[in-house]
């Protein structure tokens, strides 16, 4: 998977991003910016290189602790519901790869990430590829309690299905914020899209079906 040294992104690589990109943009993903943040990042170096030669298919594919890396499609979907513009503060609940959070820095966000898994927690750490994103500060901690002493957030993603809306998470949204949560059991779950107005008021949005790992209360060791 993730590796301390870096690997080598070349034309072909670049040309199998490209494509992935026409792929997203014929599924409705329609935001530019989250479209050229997706053909920047090299999503090779996120895996395994067996899986190199497969790495730009639209799939999820499994990662460290049981975790998954999201598929293409859901990682553009849930930037493009953020509207992220540059130097807001971003919550992200699931750090895994780091790929989702790479976006989010590639579209100018300043990302605090949480994961939960030490082990993944600390394998991220060693990657190389976040030395060019100095804007992501990666926490280990309990995604369902969020970062308080950072707050407030101008967005939050969850990059886990939740069984239900944690409510700190929406207490650390700032007004006039969103969040994307996907909530959900293990048979599937719906996207949320939640929205804070100026007066605090919150709305929901049920927007598609997904499949993600659950998200899980606590930190494990």
């Amino acid at each position: 998977m993730l590796h301390s040294k870096p690997r080598e992104d070349n034309y072909l690589h670049k040309g199998l991003r490209r494509q992935l990109v026409q792929t997203l943009r014929e599924k409705g993903i329609s935001d530019e910016r989250v479209l050229a943040a997706i053909e920047a990042i090299p999503r090779h170096f996120f895996l395994d290189p067996a899986f190199e030669r497969i790495a730009y298919e639209d799939r999820a594919f499994p990662i460290n602790a049981g975790q998954t890396i999201s598929q293409p499609y859901t990682v553009a979907y849930m930037s493009q519901l953020l509207d992220v513009k540059k130097y807001e503060k971003v919550l992200e609940i699931g750090t895994g790869s780091a790929y989702q959070a790479c976006v989010l820095a590639e579209l100018g966000a300043m990302v605090y990430t949480i994961e939960r898994q030490k082990a993944l927690y600390d394998f991220v750490g060693d990657f190389f590829f976040l030395k060019h994103y100095p804007n992501i500060k990666r926490f280990y901690g309990d995604g369902y309690i969020g970062l308080q002493s950072f707050a407030p957030f101008d967005k939050v993603i969850v990059t886990a299905a939740a069984p239900y809306v944690p409510p700190k998470l929406i207490e650390q949204l700032k007004p006039g914020g969103i969040a994307v949560i996907p909530v959900g059991d293990e048979n599937g779950q719906k996207m949320l899209r939640i929205s804070k107005d100026k007066e605090g008021n919150v709305t929901e949005e049920e927007l598609g079906d997904f499949v993600f790992v659950p998200m899980l209360e606590g930190k494990n060791k």
